[in-house]
């Protein structure tokens, strides 16, 4: 097991397999050191984790959303390095985007979840910079998508 891997275990996290798009697009392109990793949208143990913050969904329970699209990413990130998620040398950015209210304002503490997921399972090359966007739907009726980039070796 890697190492990367053995601290997701450590927390109690086993990376999916990488799900397959749903259109037509490629789950990750990697351009040089770079890999640039497609959406992934909120998904648990149950299914899809729909709803709309500040309206049917509650901070915790989108930063809950946003943390399964952080695993989702690092899946994809495992599959674009043939298996090796060790080669991983930081993450780069986070785009996220959240379902919210008109009046909801606080995206910033939903994406928290994977930040701080990032950070927890990979140390110093979790941070990165990001951004987190309120949008008034998402695919399927997810509360949460985020794509990223990252560095590899």
């Amino acid at each position: 097991m890697s190492t990367i891997e053995t601290k997701l275990a450590e927390l109690g996290v086993t990376l999916p397999d990488a799900p397959a798009p749903a259109a037509n697009y490629v789950p990750f392109v990697q351009s040089g050191n770079l890999v640039h990793v497609s959406g992934q949208i909120s998904n648990g143990p149950e299914g899809l984790i729909k709803g709309r913050l500040g309206d049917t969904m509650s901070v915790e329970d989108g930063a809950k959303a946003a943390k399964t699209c952080a695993i989702a990413l690092l899946a994809q990130l495992k599959a674009a390095c043939g298996g090796d998620i060790d080669r991983l040398v930081r993450v780069v950015k986070l785009n996220a985007f959240v379902a919210s209210a008109p009046d909801f304002h606080d995206q910033p503490k939903v994406v928290n979840g994977a930040s701080d997921f990032l950070v927890e399972a990979l140390g110093d090359i979790g941070r990165h910079a990001r951004s987190a966007v309120g949008v008034a739907a998402l695919p399927l009726g997810v509360a949460v998508e985020i794509d990223a980039v990252f560095e590899i070796a």
